[in-house]
């Protein structure tokens, strides 16, 4: 099929300059969700409408499968269809979408497909206790005959529940000899697309309807307030996916997944969790509350305690992870690693078996196993211009409140005694220790505040 996308609205109750179709639903466009949609009907072409905002909307979601046509100026639902006509295969029937409905099911789509066949126009319907603000389903016999927008139906027509989606699919050629007989004779003043189901009718042709599994597969984003209504939807779809293939959620209305979430068996997710890009949590994961996994890779039995921050690394098996730590770009960590409160690792790889227990940075550096890292320990990795590499060499042992001034090596087994400035390499198996001799003054007397004149 062919599919046109309607993105060209200003969207004025958003209330922001950013074009409405690029606001971002579970972190990302509005419109890429329906473009990802429309992606998985395999269509011979797909071609998004776009007007307000001008160059944002192609420039931000450009890609070779996609065609892209500017509406200017704005003239209604039909006006913005006739832009797309030299785009479309006529051999093909269209599937007309919207750019900020983000939530119509592949399912539902095809179902209005089956429904259309190649002869056929299929308009997807729903029915709403309040259909205020839609146009109505008008029928004959249990036939649809037209539809009736709000501002032009009378009271009898105001009263019906069933209401037009937008969303059609129609046979080609058909469909761009209804829209050449479009008139704008409205109380809008525009081109309404819906006018062709009489023009169909007129003409013999059979207007089939489709309804969704779900009603909010059919709501639109106009406002802030409905664009926060539709993320809570999906992020409950989405929490409700993850407990039937066998997540423990704390609460699965506290969590947020703006991406892919592949969870193996028995992963617990405690609440206020956010997920973004792809995340992978292995069998037995435990994510602790309040966390954020960005593009990360999280291995079996591994515990990641609440409010760590990881974002594009990867972590090992039986590993333990914060709280509060935050793994940086870069970062590997392998097999029963313990990275623990108040530690920030970046761009770094870390051996089995090695720990950084707490209140320690390690930047740009190859750890090997069974290290152990002191508390206050640093990698002095950039000297203000350029980043330096640190190699930590298996078995050794980081005094606490270190500083490994970058390009630096420590060698297998060595130690370094608590609080020594590295500056050069570490030979392995030996103590190196660089500190300030010790000196007590007796006799000395600590400054004091003048007093106070009475």
């Amino acid at each position: 099929m062919n599919v046109v996308i309607l993105a060209a609205g200003m969207g004025k109750r958003m209330q922001s300059d950013l074009p409405k179709v690029l606001h971002a639903l579970a972190g990302k466009p509005l419109l890429s969700h329906v473009i990802d949609t429309a992606r998985s009907l395999s269509p011979t072409r797909c071609c998004v409408i776009y007007g307000h905002g001008g160059d944002a909307v192609p420039s931000r979601l450009a890609a070779d499968d996609l065609q892209f046509v500017l509406q200017q100026p704005q003239l209604g639902t039909g006006h913005a269809v006739m832009q797309a006509l030299p785009c479309l295969d006529d051999s093909q029937p269209t599937l007309v979408l919207y750019g900020d409905v983000p939530l119509t099911s592949a399912m539902t789509l095809r179902t209005l497909a089956e429904r259309a066949g190649s002869d056929r126009l299929a308009v997807l319907t729903v029915e709403f206790d309040d259909p205020t603000g839609y146009g109505r389903i008008v029928r004959d016999n249990g036939r649809i005959v037209r539809i009736v927008e709000q501002k032009d139906a009378n009271e009898s027509e105001r009263a019906i529940r069933e209401v037009n989606t937008g969303i059609l699919i129609a046979p080609t050629r058909a469909l761009k000899s209804w829209l050449a007989r479009l008139s704008n004779d409205n109380a809008q003043k525009e081109y309404y697309l819906t006018d062709i189901i009489a023009m169909a009718v007129k003409d013999g042709v059979a207007v089939e309807s489709a309804q969704p599994a779900h009603a909010w597969e059919t709501l639109g984003v106009n406002s802030k307030v409905q664009l926060a209504e539709l993320e809570r939807i999906h992020q409950r779809n989405v929490a409700h996916a993850l407990l039937e293939r066998g997540v423990t959620l704390a609460d699965p209305a506290r969590i947020d997944v703006r991406g892919e979430l592949v969870c193996g068996r028995d992963v617990e997710i405690d609440v206020g969790c956010v997920f973004e890009g792809r995340v992978e949590l292995a069998d037995g994961v435990k994510i602790g509350a309040h966390c954020v996994l960005r593009n990360a890779q999280v291995g079996k039995g591994t515990a990641i305690k609440p409010f760590s921050h990881i974002e594009e690394a990867s972590i090992g098996s039986a590993a333990q992870i914060g709280p509060y730590a935050r793994l940086r770009p870069g970062t590997a960590l392998g097999d029963e690693v313990h990275v623990g409160n108040f530690v920030e690792v970046k761009n770094s790889s870390f051996g089995a078996q090695s720990k950084a227990n707490h209140l320690a940075y390690v930047g740009d550096a190859t750890v090997g196993a069974r290290v152990n890292i002191g508390a206050g320990a640093i990698t002095c990795n950039y000297d203000g211009a350029n980043k330096h590499r640190t190699v930590i060499g298996d078995d050794a042992f980081i005094g606490s409140d270190t500083q490994l001034v970058a390009p630096v090596t420590v060698g297998r087994g060595a130690t370094l005694g608590a609080g020594t400035t590295l500056t050069k390499d570490a030979p392995p198996d030996a103590l190196t220790v660089s500190r300030a001799k010790q000196v007590t003054i007796a006799g000395w007397q600590r400054p004091a505040k003048p007093r106070k004149q009475d």
